[in-house]
């Protein structure tokens, strides 16, 4: 292959609903190409995109594929997606590295709540965005009212670039009022017979160009006099004018396509290479010193690497975008992330799993790279001399969680390295090995982004495994003052152990004055704080620790195994094991032996001391509280409310965005357990959410008490 030059290449990004017709898009990008010579279809597992067993097995994009084509002169690279939220990851890791996002909309279905997901994020990494009407050889396509669907949830700059004729099973045919030509295809597809517009469409094509040509004027001054002087622009001036409302998301320009019929996809792609922007044409990125990086060939060598993928008799493979310069096969650049060395020691340019060796490539482009040392994705990959990175890029909060357990001890280890490779290659995937619930759980996108998970641990790393319930990460602390003194004696011969600690423990309040007397069980103790340390705990939360004692009755020296005790009773509660928090302790008094008392003795009364007064400082257990936002269509409203007050949910607000009801609400994390799959059984798979922690709550009475029967039964049982 050729070195393409920066203003040769277009970088897209193919998004979508599941069932748009990504995969078979791509395709034909790459037949009309010349990239493959016959067109797979999903069906028959012969794509090139969606080459893993897995995507053959579900007949879905799993993971985000990328793909290269050639047309007229130009390189266009694809990154194709994913369709289900749950592989989210996949969408964003490929908008990333792109110049232009291409939203294909299934013409039968219209606009699904994925679209809108998607779209979004077009909006967040600022895209330009191409819109293609896919499918339109359906006997349920519904254009116009696509169309007008469209306008109404994305705005008045989706502008038609073309319009279909035949639409349903004879479609056949598509004007477009750029070229002011129709495009007639042949039953195959392929290329079409490019035909002047007959005269029933004349009025609705003129109206549509006209409409056109005053959004790509309204990008530039100088467009803009122009049309105002001859009221109409040329075609170049026309690519001008859209190229730049493409760059400032002025513009949405859509078009008409049947990717099962390869019709109307070669004129995308020309659009594509006249008037996307280049690589050298958009906004620069900033780096973590907030300078611009340039797009441009000659400056130094900078790549940003987006994506990594773990392939058999390979090992890890590296997907980047050369961001400046140009790299070269033996070059050695530095991660800026781990200051390591790295040789690049080969280049690919990769149709899926088909991978062709290159030399070189320049600023703009997207390769891939093999063997090196230490590199992840978001690393960035600098010509020596320049410490600095790009930012990485940012995923989405985990929705679903689970615990996970190898069926036999012995897979232990290896069920750690299989997840942890998973994560490399889907940074959506969290793995967190939790001391405190004494579980592995795995964080993602939804129930079945996980149970591919499973599948990949079932059916490639042969590791059996079980899915359980995640426990709780509840917290405990107190309501009010509580006293309580505990001696630890123990004599067996010799030096035995003696100690006895005195102590008042009381809720930390933010800004609280430190203790001078205290009233318990009806009397008034007073008490001389002679040294207080602050200790910020690991899980949120604090412990205050005063040292209260006069006249010597505890030697300074035992005061650290004291606080060891109060820190093993915080590690794990007196209520249910669970971590406590925020807590004031006063130790005012004790005794020591002079030949017994040691720091196990002191520990243990400590610890002892501090379980019964914190069982006796009105206790309650909190449980964490998450903040959840839900798109869901207006007509199933009232199931998602109802489903939510059964889970003890708090809503805080409901409002209406762009056609879908958007609700805010406070739940315990206790009760959205599945909750991805109750919403999609709930809307037909037609709602999306997002949660991310908020705080912690008491829980209600009731719950605390079965909380604490079942810690009992559990602790009776071991």
């Amino acid at each position: 292959m050729k070195t393409y030059q920066t203003d040769q290449i277009r970088n897209i990004s193919l998004l979508g609903n599941s069932g748009s017709g990504k995969t078979t898009f791509a395709e034909c990008m790459l037949l009309n190409g010349g990239v493959i010579e016959r067109r797979g279809s999903v069906e028959n597992k012969n794509t090139v995109s969606d080459y893993n067993a897995i995507e053959h097995e579900n007949e879905n994009s799993i993971y985000s594929t990328i793909l290269y084509t050639e047309f007229k002169g130009k390189k266009i690279n694809i990154l194709d997606t994913p369709g289900l939220d749950d592989f989210v990851g996949g969408i964003i890791s490929s908008l990333n590295p792109s110049d232009t996002a291409m939203m294909l909309i299934n013409a039968s279905n219209g606009i699904e709540v994925g679209t809108e997901i998607q779209f979004r994020h077009t909006e967040t990494f600022n895209k330009s965005l191409v819109f293609v009407i896919n499918g339109l050889d359906s006997e349920k396509s519904n254009f116009d009212k696509t169309v007008e669907l469209m306008k109404e949830r994305f705005g008045s700059n989706v502008v038609l670039v073309q319009f279909p004729v035949n639409e349903g099973t004879s479609f056949n045919a598509i004007i477009d009022v750029i070229t002011m030509k129709m495009y007639k295809f042949p039953p195959a597809g392929g290329n079409p017979e490019i035909l002047d517009i007959p005269a029933e469409y004349q009025e609705r094509s003129e109206e549509l160009h006209n409409e056109l040509v005053e959004k790509a004027a309204e990008n530039d001054d100088s467009l803009m006099e122009l049309f105002f002087e001859n009221e109409s622009l040329t075609e170049d001036e026309m690519r001008k004018g859209i190229k730049l409302g493409l760059i400032e998301r002025g513009i949405f320009p859509l078009f008409c396509t049947s990717a099962k019929n390869n019709m109307g996809i070669a004129r995308v792609m020309e659009f594509i290479v006249n008037a996307a922007p280049a690589p050298n044409e958009i906004p620069s990125p900033i780096n973590t010193k907030g300078d611009e990086v340039v797009c441009d060939t000659s400056g130094k060598t900078s790549l940003f690497v987006f994506k990594t993928s773990i392939e058999e008799h390979i090992g890890e493979v590296n997907y980047f975008k050369v961001m400046s310069g140009e790299v070269r096969e033996g070059m050695d650049l530095i991660n800026s992330t781990t200051s390591n060395k790295e040789r690049i020691s080969q280049i690919f340019v990769s149709a899926g799993k088909k991978r062709e060796k290159v030399n070189k490539l320049v600023a703009g482009d997207i390769g891939a790279t093999v063997k090196l040392k230490a590199t992840k994705t978001d690393h960035t990959l600098n010509a020596p001399g320049q410490d600095w990175s790009y930012e990485p890029i940012k995923f989405p909060e985990p929705k679903f969680r689970t615990a996970i357990k190898a069926l036999s001890e012995s897979d232990d280890e290896k069920l750690g390295e299989a997840m942890s490779r998973m994560h490399v290659e889907d940074p959506t995937i969290i793995i967190e090995y939790s001391k405190e619930l004494k579980q592995i759980i795995i964080h993602g996108q939804g129930e079945y982004h996980l149970n591919i998970l499973k599948w990949h641990l079932d059916n490639e790393f042969k590791i059996e495994v079980e899915f359980l319930a995640p426990k709780i990460p509840y917290r405990e602390t107190i309501t009010k003052i509580a006293q309580a003194d505990y001696r630890h004696k123990k004599q067996s011969g010799g030096s035995g152990q003696f100690g006895e600690v005195h102590m008042i423990i009381e809720p930390y309040i933010e800004n609280a004055p430190d203790p001078v007397k205290y009233k318990v069980k009806g009397k008034e103790l007073k008490v001389n704080v002679r040294n207080k340390d602050v200790y910020d705990m690991p899980w949120g939360g604090k412990l205050v620790f005063y040292n209260c004692i006069v006249g010597g009755s505890i030697d300074a020296r035992f005061l650290p195994a004291i606080m060891k005790g109060l820190m093993e009773k915080m590690e794990e509660g007196p209520l249910t094991g669970s971590y406590a928090r925020d807590i004031k302790v006063a130790v005012y008094d004790g005794k020591m032996h002079p030949v017994d008392s040691n720091e196990i003795s002191f520990k243990l009364a400590g610890r002892n001391a501090f379980s019964m007064a914190f069982k006796e400082a009105g206790p309650k257990i909190m449980e964490p509280i998450y903040e959840v936002e839900i798109l869901v269509p207006s007509d199933r409203m009232g199931d998602v409310m109802s489903d939510l007050q059964g889970r003890r949910g708090i809503v805080l607000g409901m409002s209406s965005e762009k056609g879908f009801e958007k609700i805010s609400a406070k739940v315990p994390l206790a009760e959205m357990n599945k909750y991805s799959t109750s919403l999609s059984s709930l809307t037909n798979g037609r709602a999306m959410y997002s949660m991310k922690f908020s705080e912690y709550a008491q829980v209600p009475g009731d719950l605390q008490l079965e909380l604490l029967k079942a810690y009992e039964e559990e602790q009776n049982k071991e």
